[in-house]
């Protein structure tokens, strides 16, 4: 079937009918979805291999982590500190012992005294020079008890009740060292304080070697928080801020 010729078509060439792979006139063309176009409005899905955005990449298997006491860092809460080392910490105990051993030597004296004029007055000496001090015996003994009792208070009230609501000694704040909980690096409380200080206490009384390895137990600790048998018992950290 023929048309007339268009008079505005000088070619005589016929017109395009819409069809497939030839866009209409005066339509928008849109855009087909399709593999390699993302749709409009979609938001896009990340693909395997690339981290989304705004989400911390996750540990995979076969990475070590990162120990958190490397460094000598205290990662716990109220943080900002660094695990004392073994130079301070005995620096500190050096600190200590002098002021414990002042105030018992001070005890010693008093007691010294108590027990000459108890032996003076209690002692009797016979005409052949023989001195008979059975009475003073009893006297002397209760000196002597009384003695080691003040000592042993001493040492325990400076380093419970220091450790314990402080969480230093004299030695320790000398140095700029604390003693805190590991779980949530608050002062040990009266409970830590004394397990921290009876453990190496039982110790001294047990032949005097097994307190001094107490004392030394945290140069055997591996896991870099330089913990020793008392600190792990009480559950401890010695830091330095």
């Amino acid at each position: 079937m023929s048309y007339p010729p268009d008079p505005n078509n000088p070619y005589g060439q016929q017109p395009q009918q819409p069809g497939y792979g030839y866009p209409q006139q005066g339509a928008p063309q849109q855009p087909q979805p399709g593999y390699g176009y993302p749709q409009q409005g979609a938001p896009q899905q990340p693909g395997y291999g690339y981290p989304q955005q705004g989400v911390p990449p996750q540990q995979g298997y076969g990475y070590p982590q990162q120990d958190q006491y490397a460094g000598g860092g205290y990662p716990g809460p109220g943080g900002g500190y660094q695990i004392a080392s073994m130079g301070a910490r005995l620096g500190a105990r050096m600190i200590d012992g002098l002021v414990t051993g002042a105030i018992m030597f001070v005890i010693y004296l008093a007691g010294a005294a108590s027990l000459f004029g108890i032996a003076e007055s209690s002692c009797t000496t016979d005409e052949y020079g023989y001195t008979d001090c059975s009475g003073a015996e009893a006297g002397m003994a209760g000196v002597a008890f009384m003695m080691l009792g003040l000592m042993f208070a001493v040492g325990l009230l400076y380093e419970w009740l220091m450790i314990g609501l402080k969480g230093a000694t004299v030695g320790k704040m000398a140095l700029g060292l604390r003693v805190l909980r590991e779980s949530d690096g608050r002062v040990p409380g009266l409970g830590a304080g004394f397990v921290r200080f009876i453990i190496p206490m039982v110790g001294w009384m047990l032949c005097y070697l097994p307190g001094l390895l107490v004392f030394l137990s945290p140069f055997f600790d591996n896991s870099g928080k330089c913990q020793g048998w008392h600190d792990k018992a009480a559950k401890t950290l010695v830091v330095k801020k």
